[in-house]
């Protein structure tokens, strides 16, 4: 049995910030996560994409932002369960939760705090007859390495942010870039859009539009699909076909704990702590909803701090909690209280 202050379900940015936040007030951190390995949405999905919204660096790429992330939190030397899905919980008492992963592996934790991003994700899949026995040999729903693509003939296929993003960053690293799109119209950006009209006059991608991909060829491996524009069937070679129509992401065994849900997404108290409708659990991050709710990874963090306060009250409910600021007490020199709240300050004076 694994036996910790807090378990935190889900090991993406919010799941690796609430560890710090909890380490600044001395709780101990366990966590687990269904994929083989940590952040999230980030490592999963787009490890070398850049993020421009994480506050004092104007760009990161995201596996490095997951790196920098699990050093910050090192010192503090939370546990973790990869690999495993949280699927059972049970209250015991006030204070003591049980969770059980599909492995057997048995949890104990004061308090709970669900990051679990936007669950599990099942891509949207375009209705080809043998689809599936291009899985993996040519026909991928995501990009994860991009320097695989690196001289190879590339096609995606799709009109939202994913497919256009992914057609400008893979632009000059593969041999040829081509995108196809059911409409003459796109969703994404505007930037993305305006970039990609640009790629394409420069001749680095090949834009079809509109028009539909309608078969797909090999032997063993992809090596050609068939697209249908203006009524023509007409035969591409390539060497990966990416399409890109989307996620659709799953609660999973969540679903079923007993918590208030709304549209696939877990509803807490914002006003107060980010709690949900079950005392001494949470969730923060893109797995939570209330009023004004943006799910943007910043937003996360902030719940995440939060959370760690109310949790540190509910445990401790005869110490007065005091915010700590870093700049004062650093990382591991403070508890919270407002004794050593006061130590700190007249050490800071002196």
């Amino acid at each position: 049995m694994i036996e910790t202050d807090i378990l935190i379900i889900g090991a993406g940015p919010a799941g690796l910030f609430t560890v710090f936040e909890a380490g600044l007030l001395k709780l101990k951190c366990h966590l687990i996560d269904a994929l083989p390995q940590i952040g999230g949405q980030l490592s999963e999905l787009y490890p070398k994409k850049p993020i421009f919204d994480i506050p004092g660096f104007p760009t990161v790429q995201a596996d490095e932002l997951i790196t920098n992330l699990y050093e910050q939190i090192r010192q503090f030397q939370p546990g973790f369960t990869l690999n495993e899905q949280a699927v059972s919980l049970k209250k015991l008492d006030e204070n003591l939760f049980e969770i059980i992963t599909d492995r057997g592996t048995v949890h104990q934790a004061k308090a709970v705090v669900i990051a679990g991003g936007l669950g599990s994700f099942v891509p949207k899949k375009p209705p080809l007859e043998n689809l599936d026995r291009f899985e993996d040999s040519g026909v991928n729903y995501f990009v994860k390495r991009p320097e695989d693509y690196a001289g190879k003939r590339v096609i995606i296929a799709g009109g939202g942010d994913a497919a256009l993003d992914w057609s400008i960053q893979l632009a000059n690293v593969a041999s040829s870039l081509t995108l196809i799109h059911r409409r003459n119209e796109f969703r994404g950006a505007l930037d993305s859009v305006e970039k990609l009209k640009k790629l394409k006059h420069e001749g680095k991608i090949q834009l079809i539009t509109p028009a539909e991909v309608t078969g797909l060829y090999g032997n063993g491996k992809l090596n050609a699909i068939a697209i249908e524009k203006d009524g023509i069937t007409e035969i591409l070679e390539t060497d990966y076909f990416v399409p890109l129509f989307g996620l659709v992401p799953k609660l999973g065994p969540i679903a079923g704990w007993g918590l208030d849900i709304d549209k696939n997404a877990i509803k807490v108290n914002n006003a107060l702590d980010y709690g949900t409708n079950i005392p001494g659990i949470y969730a923060v991050g893109d797995i939570n909803t209330y009023p004004n709710k943006m799910k943007l990874i910043l937003c996360g963090f902030h719940e995440a701090a939060i959370a760690c306060q109310s949790i540190y009250q509910r445990l401790n409910p005869n110490k007065k909690f005091v915010l700590k600021y870093t700049t004062v007490s650093g990382v591991n020199g403070f508890d919270g209280t407002r004794k050593e709240a006061e130590k700190q300050v007249v050490s800071t004076i002196e």
